[in-house]
């Protein structure tokens, strides 16, 4: 059992060991970056853009929870990069659905740990948000660690760059106001306000970069040595 790996611009195959670590590691990222998301949701001060879709649907549609509409949304960006993508689309990307489930179990667990945290001070309500956005970006980063399956929201970006050839960078961007536009437009339909998308999602939106910029600095080395061994760690 192998797989390849792209790490410094080469390529090389993972034994078996290193890729279950990695899978583990995929999955514990997709806990904090679920609880990122429950702490942000608690402050109610917005979400990140990826999220602000399924959380309007979530206010309006309550008989589904956060975690599920999250799990609709993610599988939507799926599919979206097979039709993108058609045959050039990896199956082994398919294994972003369960991920996607294993993400939306774990925001609905974050939920009710947080369910306890009752603030009504606005400031309060600020640390959250911003414990949330730097609990998500952590998350992230252990993912970008992982190196193995993208998450839906990046791979649907990744699907339309590959497809039209332009900057991934400048699309992310596009894709998340995207996800913003989105956001809002649902909630003037639904509650004829704005509501779920306040300065909390533009916290998120300029700061989960830099978060993960940090904690690559802090964690990157030192947990990808880990991942590859103690026989890779000075080589």
């Amino acid at each position: 059992m192998s797989e390849q790996i792209i790490e410094d611009g080469q390529k090389r195959r993972m034994p078996a060991k290193e890729l279950v670590m990695r899978y583990t590691l995929a999955v514990i990222s997709l806990f904090f970056s679920a609880l990122g998301v429950a702490l942000t949701k608690k402050g109610d001060l917005g979400v990140s853009p990826i999220s602000s879709t399924a959380n309007i649907l979530s206010m309006k549609f309550t008989e589904l929870s956060l975690g599920t509409w999250l799990i609709i949304w993610n599988c939507a960006l799926i599919l979206g990069q097979i039709l993108i993508l058609r045959r050039k689309f990896q199956w082994i990307q398919l294994l972003q659905i369960p991920l996607s489930f294993v993400f939306g179990w774990f925001t609905d667990i974050a939920m009710f740990m947080v369910s306890g945290i009752n603030w009504e001070l606005y400031q309060l309500r600020l640390a959250l948000t911003v414990s949330g956005t730097v609990v998500l970006g952590f998350g992230i980063t252990l993912s970008v660690i992982a190196n193995v399956i993208m998450n839906s929201g990046e791979a649907f970006v990744k699907a339309i760059s590959d497809t039209i050839h332009k900057d991934f960078g400048i699309l992310k961007i596009v894709f998340d106001i995207t996800c913003v536009v989105i956001a809002v437009a649902l909630s003037l339909i639904f509650f004829g306000d704005i509501r779920g998308t306040r300065e909390g999602t533009i916290i998120a939106a300029l700061c989960v970069g830099i978060v993960v910029k940090l904690f690559m600095k802090l964690f990157g080395k030192p947990v990808g040595s880990f991942l590859r061994g103690r026989k890779n760690q000075h080589s």
